[in-house]
């Protein structure tokens, strides 16, 4: 079994994002951003007990967060619900990581 993706300071650089849903133009987010773990990730496995890899996360304030769990069920749901594709979560958790990764080679380049 192949071992879970981890990646601590994608999590946090995430997590300082705006939620999702505000991104997309919606003005009702509450609470802290959490990082969500897509329940369908858009690359690793995930399986019973084990959540996606930290690759395939996705900023939501602690409101949609919840939302998306005991109200929707799925993110196919969520997402349409706001009118939004399907796929939102997956292609901007993409675009999150390749964004961070690129933030933080930046960084490493730094002579300080």
């Amino acid at each position: 079994m192949a071992k879970r993706f981890v990646d601590k300071e994608h999590l946090a650089w995430v997590r300082q994002q705006p939620c999702l849903i505000k991104q997309a133009g919606f003005y009702s987010c509450k609470g802290v951003v959490q990082a969500h773990h897509l329940l369908k990730p858009y690359t690793g496995a995930r399986g019973m007990s084990l959540r996606a890899g930290d690759q395939n996360v996705i900023p939501l304030c602690l409101h949609h967060h919840a939302e998306l769990h005991t109200k929707y069920g799925s993110e196919k749901a969520f997402f349409k619900n706001f009118g939004l594709p399907e796929n939102y979560g997956k292609e901007m958790a993409y675009k999150l990581y390749e964004k961070s990764k690129f933030y933080r080679d930046l960084d490493d380049d730094l002579p300080f």
